[in-house]
Protein backbone atom coordinates (compact mmCIF):
# COMPACT_ATOMS: atom_id res chain seq x y z
CA UNK A 1 0.00 0.00 0.00
CA UNK A 2 1.29 3.71 -0.85
CA UNK A 3 0.02 6.67 0.10
CA UNK A 4 1.22 10.88 -0.34
CA UNK A 5 2.05 12.54 2.78
CA UNK A 6 2.85 16.42 3.14
CA UNK A 7 5.83 15.66 4.72
CA UNK A 8 9.12 14.76 3.07
CA UNK A 9 12.09 11.89 3.45
CA UNK A 10 15.16 13.50 2.47
CA UNK A 11 16.99 10.35 2.87
CA UNK A 12 16.37 9.13 -0.77
CA UNK A 13 16.94 11.47 -3.82
CA UNK A 14 14.44 10.80 -6.96
CA UNK A 15 15.54 12.84 -10.58
CA UNK A 16 13.27 15.50 -10.38
CA UNK A 17 9.85 15.33 -12.76
CA UNK A 18 10.50 11.38 -13.39
CA UNK A 19 7.94 10.06 -15.58
CA UNK A 20 8.25 6.50 -17.17
CA UNK A 21 5.58 4.41 -19.99
CA UNK A 22 5.74 1.36 -17.02
CA UNK A 23 3.30 0.22 -14.64
CA UNK A 24 5.31 1.87 -12.30
CA UNK A 25 5.41 5.85 -12.05
CA UNK A 26 7.18 8.20 -9.91
CA UNK A 27 6.58 11.65 -9.59
CA UNK A 28 8.97 14.20 -7.85
CA UNK A 29 7.97 17.81 -6.60
CA UNK A 30 9.61 20.22 -4.18
CA UNK A 31 6.84 19.49 -1.91
CA UNK A 32 6.59 15.80 -1.54
CA UNK A 33 7.72 12.30 -3.24
CA UNK A 34 4.43 10.26 -4.42
CA UNK A 35 4.56 6.62 -6.23
CA UNK A 36 1.86 5.06 -7.46
CA UNK A 37 1.07 2.04 -9.78
CA UNK A 38 -0.80 2.86 -12.52
CA UNK A 39 -2.81 0.38 -14.62
CA UNK A 40 -1.67 1.61 -17.85
CA UNK A 41 0.29 4.05 -19.79
CA UNK A 42 2.24 6.54 -17.38
CA UNK A 43 0.89 10.49 -17.34
CA UNK A 44 3.54 12.61 -18.41
CA UNK A 45 4.18 16.13 -17.66
CA UNK A 46 4.96 19.12 -19.58
CA UNK A 47 8.71 19.24 -17.62
CA UNK A 48 9.12 15.75 -18.00
CA UNK A 49 12.23 14.52 -19.55
CA UNK A 50 13.13 11.17 -21.38
CA UNK A 51 15.03 8.32 -19.77
CA UNK A 52 15.69 5.08 -20.82
CA UNK A 53 14.20 1.91 -19.70
CA UNK A 54 16.85 0.93 -17.38
CA UNK A 55 16.17 4.58 -15.88
CA UNK A 56 12.80 4.03 -15.35
CA UNK A 57 13.16 0.92 -13.51
CA UNK A 58 15.72 2.74 -11.09
CA UNK A 59 13.18 4.82 -10.64
CA UNK A 60 10.42 2.30 -10.19
CA UNK A 61 12.94 0.19 -7.07
CA UNK A 62 13.17 4.39 -6.20
CA UNK A 63 9.93 4.89 -5.69
CA UNK A 64 9.29 1.72 -4.03
CA UNK A 65 11.84 2.29 -1.26
CA UNK A 66 10.62 6.33 -0.81
CA UNK A 67 6.99 4.49 -0.19
CA UNK A 68 8.18 2.35 2.19
CA UNK A 69 10.27 4.80 3.66
CA UNK A 70 7.15 7.47 3.73
CA UNK A 71 4.99 4.83 5.09
CA UNK A 72 7.26 3.93 8.52
CA UNK A 73 7.73 7.45 9.57
CA UNK A 74 5.32 10.07 10.17
CA UNK A 75 6.15 13.78 11.51
CA UNK A 76 4.70 12.35 15.24
CA UNK A 77 6.65 8.95 15.34
CA UNK A 78 3.79 6.75 14.03
CA UNK A 79 2.22 5.83 10.64
CA UNK A 80 0.17 6.68 8.07
CA UNK A 81 -2.00 3.74 6.16
CA UNK A 82 -5.12 3.34 3.55
CA UNK A 83 -5.87 -0.50 3.20
CA UNK A 84 -8.56 -1.31 0.55
CA UNK A 85 -10.46 -4.60 0.62
CA UNK A 86 -9.33 -4.71 -3.32
CA UNK A 87 -7.27 -3.22 -5.32
CA UNK A 88 -9.29 -3.93 -8.63
CA UNK A 89 -12.63 -4.80 -9.14
CA UNK A 90 -14.53 -5.59 -12.43
CA UNK A 91 -18.27 -4.10 -12.71
CA UNK A 92 -20.85 -5.03 -15.06
CA UNK A 93 -22.12 -1.65 -16.76
CA UNK A 94 -25.24 -0.30 -14.95
CA UNK A 95 -24.60 -1.96 -11.97
CA UNK A 96 -23.83 -0.24 -8.09
CA UNK A 97 -19.72 -0.82 -6.82
CA UNK A 98 -18.77 -0.95 -3.27
CA UNK A 99 -14.95 0.04 -2.54
CA UNK A 100 -14.13 -0.50 1.19
CA UNK A 101 -11.21 -0.52 3.47
CA UNK A 102 -9.62 0.88 6.65
CA UNK A 103 -7.23 3.85 7.88
CA UNK A 104 -4.54 4.49 10.47
CA UNK A 105 -2.81 8.10 10.84
CA UNK A 106 -0.08 9.54 13.49
CA UNK A 107 -1.08 9.74 16.53
CA UNK A 108 -1.67 13.52 18.05
CA UNK A 109 -3.62 14.27 14.80
CA UNK A 110 -7.44 14.67 14.54
CA UNK A 111 -9.62 14.05 11.22
CA UNK A 112 -10.87 17.18 9.68
CA UNK A 113 -12.32 15.65 6.70
CA UNK A 114 -12.42 12.65 4.28
CA UNK A 115 -13.31 12.52 0.75
CA UNK A 116 -12.66 10.40 -2.66
CA UNK A 117 -11.09 11.54 -5.90
CA UNK A 118 -9.81 10.23 -8.77
CA UNK A 119 -6.37 9.66 -10.05
CA UNK A 120 -4.89 12.49 -8.33
CA UNK A 121 -1.83 14.07 -9.90
CA UNK A 122 0.96 15.25 -7.27
CA UNK A 123 1.09 18.81 -6.70
CA UNK A 124 -2.57 19.42 -7.57
CA UNK A 125 -5.32 19.20 -4.79
CA UNK A 126 -7.52 16.50 -5.22
CA UNK A 127 -11.49 17.35 -6.34
CA UNK A 128 -13.99 15.89 -3.85
CA UNK A 129 -15.58 13.47 -6.49
CA UNK A 130 -19.14 14.21 -5.25
CA UNK A 131 -18.47 17.73 -6.62
CA UNK A 132 -17.62 16.44 -10.14
CA UNK A 133 -20.57 17.03 -12.06
CA UNK A 134 -20.23 13.38 -13.84
CA UNK A 135 -20.59 11.54 -10.56
CA UNK A 136 -23.10 14.08 -8.86
CA UNK A 137 -26.22 11.95 -7.42
CA UNK A 138 -24.22 8.77 -8.08
CA UNK A 139 -21.70 8.84 -5.04
CA UNK A 140 -21.89 8.38 -1.71
CA UNK A 141 -19.22 7.79 1.16
CA UNK A 142 -19.02 6.60 4.26
CA UNK A 143 -16.86 6.64 7.72
CA UNK A 144 -17.13 5.19 11.17
CA UNK A 145 -15.13 5.41 14.08
CA UNK A 146 -12.79 2.59 13.89
CA UNK A 147 -11.42 4.56 10.73
CA UNK A 148 -14.08 2.26 8.27
CA UNK A 149 -14.25 3.98 4.51
CA UNK A 150 -16.53 2.98 1.96
CA UNK A 151 -17.32 4.75 -1.80
CA UNK A 152 -20.89 3.51 -2.83
CA UNK A 153 -20.60 4.43 -6.99
CA UNK A 154 -24.10 4.22 -8.67
CA UNK A 155 -25.20 3.38 -12.42
CA UNK A 156 -21.50 2.60 -13.11
CA UNK A 157 -20.54 3.89 -16.89
CA UNK A 158 -17.52 2.96 -19.42
CA UNK A 159 -16.15 6.29 -18.19
CA UNK A 160 -15.79 5.58 -14.99
CA UNK A 161 -12.89 3.02 -15.85
CA UNK A 162 -10.51 5.38 -13.11
CA UNK A 163 -8.31 4.65 -10.31
CA UNK A 164 -10.08 5.91 -6.93
CA UNK A 165 -7.78 7.18 -4.17
CA UNK A 166 -9.64 7.90 -0.34
CA UNK A 167 -7.97 11.51 0.65
CA UNK A 168 -7.55 12.08 4.59
CA UNK A 169 -6.99 15.78 5.89
CA UNK A 170 -6.17 16.67 9.22
CA UNK A 171 -6.06 19.52 11.75
CA UNK A 172 -2.49 19.78 10.74
CA UNK A 173 -2.44 21.88 7.31
CA UNK A 174 0.78 19.80 5.84
CA UNK A 175 -0.08 16.23 7.11
CA UNK A 176 -2.62 15.42 4.60
CA UNK A 177 -2.30 11.72 2.75
CA UNK A 178 -4.08 10.08 -0.31
CA UNK A 179 -4.43 6.18 -0.20
CA UNK A 180 -2.32 5.49 -3.75
CA UNK A 181 -2.72 3.24 -5.53
CA UNK A 182 -6.34 3.35 -5.22
CA UNK A 183 -8.95 0.89 -6.56
CA UNK A 184 -8.75 0.34 -10.38
CA UNK A 185 -12.14 0.29 -11.49
CA UNK A 186 -12.94 -1.72 -14.65
CA UNK A 187 -16.30 -1.99 -16.57
CA UNK A 188 -17.29 -4.17 -18.64
CA UNK A 189 -20.80 -5.53 -20.97
CA UNK A 190 -21.70 -9.00 -20.98
CA UNK A 191 -21.84 -10.39 -24.36
CA UNK A 192 -22.89 -13.40 -26.12
CA UNK A 193 -20.53 -15.33 -28.29
CA UNK A 194 -22.30 -18.43 -29.77
CA UNK A 195 -22.43 -19.44 -33.80
CA UNK A 196 -24.88 -17.67 -35.50
CA UNK A 197 -26.38 -20.76 -36.80
CA UNK A 198 -26.13 -24.77 -36.09
CA UNK A 199 -27.50 -27.94 -38.18
CA UNK A 200 -30.23 -30.05 -36.23
CA UNK A 201 -28.17 -32.74 -33.85
CA UNK A 202 -24.87 -31.09 -33.81
CA UNK A 203 -23.79 -29.71 -30.40
CA UNK A 204 -23.24 -25.60 -29.76
CA UNK A 205 -21.69 -23.62 -26.69
CA UNK A 206 -22.93 -20.11 -25.85
CA UNK A 207 -20.25 -18.24 -23.87
CA UNK A 208 -20.91 -15.44 -21.32
CA UNK A 209 -18.04 -12.84 -22.19
CA UNK A 210 -16.19 -9.78 -20.52
CA UNK A 211 -13.43 -7.78 -20.85
CA UNK A 212 -12.45 -7.85 -17.07
CA UNK A 213 -12.94 -10.72 -14.82
CA UNK A 214 -15.89 -10.62 -11.99
CA UNK A 215 -15.56 -11.41 -8.98
CA UNK A 216 -17.00 -15.39 -7.93
CA UNK A 217 -20.15 -15.00 -10.97
CA UNK A 218 -22.43 -16.81 -11.00
CA UNK A 219 -24.19 -16.92 -14.33
CA UNK A 220 -27.75 -17.18 -15.18
CA UNK A 221 -28.93 -17.76 -18.75
CA UNK A 222 -32.62 -16.73 -20.45
CA UNK A 223 -34.13 -17.59 -24.05
CA UNK A 224 -36.34 -15.49 -25.21
CA UNK A 225 -36.63 -13.39 -22.26
CA UNK A 226 -37.40 -16.06 -19.96
CA UNK A 227 -34.49 -18.06 -17.58
CA UNK A 228 -32.97 -21.66 -18.53
CA UNK A 229 -33.33 -24.35 -15.91
CA UNK A 230 -32.86 -27.47 -17.61
CA UNK A 231 -29.96 -26.85 -19.45
CA UNK A 232 -26.34 -27.68 -19.13
CA UNK A 233 -24.69 -24.41 -17.63
CA UNK A 234 -20.87 -24.25 -16.40
CA UNK A 235 -18.98 -21.34 -15.35
CA UNK A 236 -19.88 -18.89 -18.31
CA UNK A 237 -20.80 -21.21 -21.41
CA UNK A 238 -24.20 -22.59 -21.72
CA UNK A 239 -23.83 -26.04 -23.75
CA UNK A 240 -26.51 -27.15 -26.25
CA UNK A 241 -26.25 -30.82 -26.78
CA UNK A 242 -28.32 -32.10 -29.31
CA UNK A 243 -29.07 -29.34 -31.17
CA UNK A 244 -32.98 -29.15 -32.57
CA UNK A 245 -34.87 -26.82 -34.06
CA UNK A 246 -36.83 -25.92 -30.48
CA UNK A 247 -33.07 -24.97 -29.26
CA UNK A 248 -33.34 -21.91 -31.59
CA UNK A 249 -34.29 -18.47 -30.56
CA UNK A 250 -33.06 -14.88 -28.58
CA UNK A 251 -29.86 -15.84 -26.08
CA UNK A 252 -28.68 -13.31 -23.21
CA UNK A 253 -27.08 -13.79 -20.25
CA UNK A 254 -26.52 -12.34 -16.75
CA UNK A 255 -25.12 -12.66 -13.43
CA UNK A 256 -26.45 -13.26 -9.97
CA UNK A 257 -27.29 -9.73 -8.38
CA UNK A 258 -27.83 -8.13 -11.21
CA UNK A 259 -30.23 -9.90 -13.80
CA UNK A 260 -32.06 -6.61 -14.80
CA UNK A 261 -28.32 -6.06 -16.55
CA UNK A 262 -28.32 -8.44 -19.31
CA UNK A 263 -26.30 -9.08 -22.31
CA UNK A 264 -27.41 -7.99 -25.99
CA UNK A 265 -28.97 -10.43 -26.98
CA UNK A 266 -27.92 -12.90 -29.22
CA UNK A 267 -29.72 -14.77 -32.10
CA UNK A 268 -29.33 -18.56 -32.84
CA UNK A 269 -30.49 -19.97 -35.66
CA UNK A 270 -30.94 -23.70 -36.42
CA UNK A 271 -31.23 -25.66 -39.20
CA UNK A 272 -33.59 -28.56 -40.27
CA UNK A 273 -35.51 -30.72 -42.74
CA UNK A 274 -39.35 -29.68 -43.29
CA UNK A 275 -41.52 -30.36 -40.28
CA UNK A 276 -44.82 -29.90 -38.93
CA UNK A 277 -46.47 -29.98 -42.70
CA UNK A 278 -49.69 -29.58 -42.73
CA UNK A 279 -52.73 -28.87 -45.72
CA UNK A 280 -55.10 -26.26 -45.57
CA UNK A 281 -58.31 -25.77 -47.89
CA UNK A 282 -60.25 -22.66 -48.91
CA UNK A 283 -63.15 -21.85 -48.70
CA UNK A 284 -63.74 -23.87 -45.82
CA UNK A 285 -67.15 -26.11 -45.07
CA UNK A 286 -68.69 -28.40 -47.67
CA UNK A 287 -67.27 -28.63 -51.22
CA UNK A 288 -70.02 -28.60 -54.04
CA UNK A 289 -69.53 -29.79 -57.27
CA UNK A 290 -68.90 -26.88 -59.51
CA UNK A 291 -67.36 -24.99 -56.95
CA UNK A 292 -63.13 -23.82 -57.03
CA UNK A 293 -61.00 -24.90 -54.10
CA UNK A 294 -57.26 -24.27 -53.28
CA UNK A 295 -55.36 -26.20 -51.15
CA UNK A 296 -52.17 -24.71 -49.58
CA UNK A 297 -48.92 -26.32 -48.03
CA UNK A 298 -47.05 -25.17 -45.02
CA UNK A 299 -44.27 -26.20 -43.06
CA UNK A 300 -41.93 -25.69 -40.19
CA UNK A 301 -37.87 -25.88 -42.02
CA UNK A 302 -34.52 -23.83 -42.05
CA UNK A 303 -33.71 -22.97 -44.81
CA UNK A 304 -37.17 -22.53 -46.29
CA UNK A 305 -38.69 -25.40 -48.64
CA UNK A 306 -37.23 -25.56 -52.03
CA UNK A 307 -40.46 -27.16 -53.76
CA UNK A 308 -43.61 -28.54 -52.79
CA UNK A 309 -44.73 -31.47 -54.78
CA UNK A 310 -49.39 -32.06 -54.55
CA UNK A 311 -50.26 -35.89 -54.57
CA UNK A 312 -53.66 -37.35 -55.03
CA UNK A 313 -53.10 -40.84 -53.41
CA UNK A 314 -50.15 -41.99 -54.47
CA UNK A 315 -50.41 -39.63 -58.26
CA UNK A 316 -48.54 -36.56 -58.51
CA UNK A 317 -50.93 -33.81 -59.42
CA UNK A 318 -49.36 -30.19 -58.96
CA UNK A 319 -46.14 -28.38 -57.82
CA UNK A 320 -45.83 -25.42 -55.64
CA UNK A 321 -46.78 -24.16 -52.44
CA UNK A 322 -50.46 -23.71 -53.71
CA UNK A 323 -52.93 -26.00 -55.53
CA UNK A 324 -56.16 -25.27 -57.30
CA UNK A 325 -59.01 -27.49 -58.31
CA UNK A 326 -61.30 -24.94 -60.41
CA UNK A 327 -64.80 -26.31 -61.07
CA UNK A 328 -64.28 -29.50 -59.01
CA UNK A 329 -65.55 -32.61 -59.88
CA UNK A 330 -67.07 -35.89 -58.36
CA UNK A 331 -64.54 -37.40 -60.03
CA UNK A 332 -61.69 -34.60 -57.55
CA UNK A 333 -62.47 -36.44 -54.19
CA UNK A 334 -59.88 -38.12 -52.16
CA UNK A 335 -56.75 -37.81 -50.44
CA UNK A 336 -54.55 -35.24 -51.09
CA UNK A 337 -50.89 -34.47 -49.30
CA UNK A 338 -48.13 -32.41 -49.90
CA UNK A 339 -44.31 -32.61 -50.05
CA UNK A 340 -42.01 -29.96 -48.78
CA UNK A 341 -38.42 -30.41 -49.64
CA UNK A 342 -35.32 -28.11 -48.53
CA UNK A 343 -31.27 -29.05 -48.62
CA UNK A 344 -31.76 -30.89 -45.40
CA UNK A 345 -34.43 -33.52 -46.30
CA UNK A 346 -37.95 -33.95 -47.00
CA UNK A 347 -41.35 -35.20 -45.41
CA UNK A 348 -44.83 -35.43 -46.82
CA UNK A 349 -47.92 -33.79 -44.39
CA UNK A 350 -51.07 -36.25 -43.26
CA UNK A 351 -53.84 -37.28 -45.73
CA UNK A 352 -56.71 -34.27 -46.59
CA UNK A 353 -59.80 -35.55 -47.21
CA UNK A 354 -61.75 -33.97 -50.18
CA UNK A 355 -65.22 -34.54 -50.49
CA UNK A 356 -67.13 -33.45 -53.20
CA UNK A 357 -71.03 -33.05 -52.87
CA UNK A 358 -72.83 -33.34 -55.88
CA UNK A 359 -76.67 -33.62 -57.11
CA UNK A 360 -78.11 -37.09 -58.27
CA UNK A 361 -76.85 -38.25 -61.51
CA UNK A 362 -77.20 -41.39 -63.73
CA UNK A 363 -80.38 -41.72 -62.69
CA UNK A 364 -81.95 -44.97 -63.85
CA UNK A 365 -84.77 -47.40 -63.07
CA UNK A 366 -84.79 -51.50 -63.10
CA UNK A 367 -87.77 -53.90 -63.26
CA UNK A 368 -88.27 -57.12 -61.64
CA UNK A 369 -88.55 -59.85 -63.16
CA UNK A 370 -87.58 -58.91 -66.29
CA UNK A 371 -89.30 -60.66 -69.38
CA UNK A 372 -92.54 -60.58 -70.78
CA UNK A 373 -95.48 -59.25 -68.19
CA UNK A 374 -98.82 -60.21 -68.66
CA UNK A 375 -101.88 -59.71 -67.23
CA UNK A 376 -102.68 -59.85 -63.26
CA UNK A 377 -98.75 -60.72 -62.47
CA UNK A 378 -96.76 -58.52 -59.99
CA UNK A 379 -93.83 -56.27 -60.32
CA UNK A 380 -91.33 -54.40 -58.79
CA UNK A 381 -89.30 -51.07 -60.15
CA UNK A 382 -86.10 -49.94 -58.64
CA UNK A 383 -84.51 -46.41 -58.14
CA UNK A 384 -80.66 -46.57 -58.57
CA UNK A 385 -78.86 -43.06 -58.97
CA UNK A 386 -75.27 -41.46 -58.32
CA UNK A 387 -75.31 -38.70 -55.24
CA UNK A 388 -73.35 -37.30 -52.03
CA UNK A 389 -74.68 -37.18 -49.63
CA UNK A 390 -76.86 -40.32 -50.76
CA UNK A 391 -80.42 -39.79 -52.16
CA UNK A 392 -83.02 -38.18 -49.69
CA UNK A 393 -86.16 -38.64 -51.33
CA UNK A 394 -87.35 -40.96 -54.19
CA UNK A 395 -90.48 -40.42 -56.10
CA UNK A 396 -92.49 -42.33 -58.65
CA UNK A 397 -94.19 -41.28 -61.37
CA UNK A 398 -96.44 -42.51 -64.42
CA UNK A 399 -96.22 -39.91 -67.32
CA UNK A 400 -99.27 -38.18 -68.25
CA UNK A 401 -100.40 -38.26 -64.22
CA UNK A 402 -100.09 -35.00 -62.42
CA UNK A 403 -99.71 -36.99 -59.49
CA UNK A 404 -96.88 -39.03 -57.66
CA UNK A 405 -97.91 -42.72 -57.68
CA UNK A 406 -95.50 -44.03 -55.06
CA UNK A 407 -92.45 -43.49 -52.88
CA UNK A 408 -89.27 -44.91 -51.97
CA UNK A 409 -86.86 -46.69 -53.83
CA UNK A 410 -89.05 -49.85 -54.56
CA UNK A 411 -92.30 -49.18 -56.12
CA UNK A 412 -94.30 -52.37 -56.36
CA UNK A 413 -96.89 -52.77 -58.76
CA UNK A 414 -99.55 -55.91 -57.37
CA UNK A 415 -101.82 -57.48 -60.39
CA UNK A 416 -101.38 -55.38 -63.21
CA UNK A 417 -103.96 -54.48 -64.91
CA UNK A 418 -104.85 -51.68 -68.03
CA UNK A 419 -104.83 -49.32 -65.82
CA UNK A 420 -100.71 -49.42 -64.90
CA UNK A 421 -99.88 -49.54 -69.03
CA UNK A 422 -97.56 -46.73 -69.69
CA UNK A 423 -94.22 -45.24 -68.93
CA UNK A 424 -93.21 -45.01 -65.02
CA UNK A 425 -90.32 -43.27 -64.02
CA UNK A 426 -88.52 -42.29 -60.76
CA UNK A 427 -87.04 -38.62 -59.37
CA UNK A 428 -84.40 -38.93 -57.09
CA UNK A 429 -83.52 -35.89 -55.22
CA UNK A 430 -81.08 -34.62 -51.98
CA UNK A 431 -80.00 -31.70 -50.33
CA UNK A 432 -78.06 -30.28 -53.76
CA UNK A 433 -80.86 -30.96 -56.32
CA UNK A 434 -83.12 -33.33 -57.97
CA UNK A 435 -83.13 -35.57 -61.43
CA UNK A 436 -85.56 -37.94 -62.58
CA UNK A 437 -84.68 -41.17 -64.97
CA UNK A 438 -85.88 -41.71 -68.33
CA UNK A 439 -89.10 -43.56 -68.37
CA UNK A 440 -89.56 -47.47 -68.19
CA UNK A 441 -92.37 -49.09 -70.17
CA UNK A 442 -94.83 -51.23 -68.24
CA UNK A 443 -97.58 -53.23 -70.13
CA UNK A 444 -98.69 -56.64 -70.50
CA UNK A 445 -100.26 -59.13 -73.90
CA UNK A 446 -103.10 -61.45 -72.69
CA UNK A 447 -103.91 -63.56 -69.81
CA UNK A 448 -100.99 -65.51 -67.20
CA UNK A 449 -99.55 -68.72 -68.68
CA UNK A 450 -101.10 -70.83 -66.04
CA UNK A 451 -104.79 -69.85 -67.20
CA UNK A 452 -103.44 -71.02 -70.50
CA UNK A 453 -102.30 -74.47 -69.46
CA UNK A 454 -105.57 -74.35 -67.39
CA UNK A 455 -107.49 -74.15 -70.07
CA UNK A 456 -105.48 -76.56 -72.73
CA UNK A 457 -105.71 -79.21 -69.61
CA UNK A 458 -109.86 -78.73 -69.76
CA UNK A 459 -109.78 -78.76 -73.19
CA UNK A 460 -108.01 -81.90 -73.18
CA UNK A 461 -109.98 -83.32 -70.95
CA UNK A 462 -113.24 -82.32 -72.94
CA UNK A 463 -111.86 -83.65 -76.17
CA UNK A 464 -110.73 -86.77 -74.29
CA UNK A 465 -114.61 -87.48 -73.00
CA UNK A 466 -116.15 -86.52 -76.58
CA UNK A 467 -113.29 -89.31 -77.84
CA UNK A 468 -114.52 -91.97 -75.70
CA UNK A 469 -117.93 -91.28 -75.93
CA UNK A 470 -117.59 -91.13 -79.75
CA UNK A 471 -115.64 -94.65 -79.59
CA UNK A 472 -118.56 -96.58 -77.17
CA UNK A 473 -121.21 -95.16 -79.30
CA UNK A 474 -119.18 -96.01 -82.66
CA UNK A 475 -118.19 -99.24 -81.11
CA UNK A 476 -121.97 -100.26 -80.22
CA UNK A 477 -123.00 -99.60 -83.94
CA UNK A 478 -120.74 -101.99 -85.30
CA UNK A 479 -121.82 -104.51 -82.82
CA UNK A 480 -125.66 -104.24 -84.06
CA UNK A 481 -124.09 -104.36 -87.84
CA UNK A 482 -122.76 -107.42 -87.40
CA UNK A 483 -126.05 -108.70 -86.04
CA UNK A 484 -128.33 -107.43 -88.84
CA UNK A 485 -125.69 -109.01 -91.50
CA UNK A 486 -125.84 -112.67 -89.99
CA UNK A 487 -129.95 -111.52 -90.03
CA UNK A 488 -129.94 -110.27 -93.48
CA UNK A 489 -128.57 -113.19 -94.55
CA UNK A 490 -131.32 -114.82 -94.32
CA UNK A 491 -133.93 -112.50 -95.05
CA UNK A 492 -132.60 -110.09 -97.23
CA UNK A 493 -135.67 -108.19 -97.66
CA UNK A 494 -135.46 -107.42 -94.18
CA UNK A 495 -131.80 -105.66 -94.69
CA UNK A 496 -132.89 -104.17 -97.79
CA UNK A 497 -135.41 -102.00 -95.30
CA UNK A 498 -133.14 -101.33 -93.27
CA UNK A 499 -131.00 -99.66 -96.30
CA UNK A 500 -127.72 -100.37 -94.89
CA UNK A 501 -123.98 -101.28 -96.02
CA UNK A 502 -123.76 -103.67 -93.68
CA UNK A 503 -126.65 -105.97 -95.77
CA UNK A 504 -124.41 -108.16 -98.51
CA UNK A 505 -126.56 -111.27 -100.49
CA UNK A 506 -123.88 -114.30 -100.28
Amino acid sequence: MAGASSHSSASLQLPPSLCCNTYSVCYLSESAQWCRVAAGVGEERSEAVSYSNSDCLMGSRLCNQLFHASYVSGAFGTKWSVKYNQQEICAIKGSTVFMNGTFTLPEGLTVTETFWTIDPVPGVEPTDLSKEPDYSGRVEFFTDDQKHFSLKLSDVMKKDEHQFCFKIKTNVEKERWTGVPGVQLRVTELLVEAPEEVTEGQTADLTCKTTCSLTDPTFIWYKNGHPLTKKTIKNNQLHLQTVSSEDAGSYSCAVEGSQDLRSTAHSLRVRYPPKNISVSISPSGEIVEGSSVTLTCSSDANPHEKNNTWFKGSTPVGEGKTYSIPNIRSEDSGEYTCQSRNDLGERRSTDLQINVLYPPKSVSVSISPSGEIVKGSSVTLTCSSDANPPVKNYTWFKEGGTSPVGSGQNYSIIGISADHIGLHYCEAQNDHGALSSAGVPVSFKGYPVILYVALGVGLCFIFLVVLTAVFWRFRGSINEAITIHFKSSTNPEKCFELKTSFCSVN
